[in-house]
């Protein structure tokens, strides 16, 4: 499979462990809930760390561990629901995280640029190429 990451498609070399299957080596990423509980083991095992936060979550609860995690990945669960926008606002402005934030899910290839506004550098979409076009819709801004 294929990601979109700093306006380049590329593959993608991470993946998302379901909170019942069972921990593995390599780039992984897991659900807020799954990291919670089982930081201490995901932390020892061989490999990178993400987490898949949903628009419900609370950001605030990863605050502490970014620096442990290469990953954040937002949910979209529904194009409408604009709380990932703020999400990803908050990680990468209020919170400094450097890594890569990713959008997957239900959100619209028109909405990966202002996306990227608020911090996303990564997508997995179903058309990675009219996303991809979409990053470059405006060259200026008025905020």
């Amino acid at each position: 499979m294929q990601i979109i990451k700093n306006k380049q498609i590329i593959d993608n070399h991470w993946t998302y462990l379901s909170d019942d299957a069972p921990v593995i080596a390599g780039n992984i990423s897991v659900s807020l809930n799954r990291w919670k509980q089982e930081k201490t083991q995901l932390v020892a095992r061989e490999g990178n760390l993400g987490v898949r936060i949903s628009p419900a979550d609370d950001v605030t609860d990863l605050v502490a561990d970014l620096s442990q995690l290469a990953l954040v990945e937002l949910d979209f669960s529904d194009f409408a629901d604009g709380r990932s926008f703020s999400q990803a606002y908050l990680l990468r402005n209020r919170y400094d995280y450097q890594g890569e934030i990713r959008a997957l899910g239900s959100y619209l290839a028109d909405q990966a640029f202002y996306l990227s506004r608020v911090g996303v550098n990564a997508f997995s979409a179903v058309n990675l190429p009219q996303t991809q076009a979409t990053l470059n819709d405006f060259t200026v801004f008025y905020q």
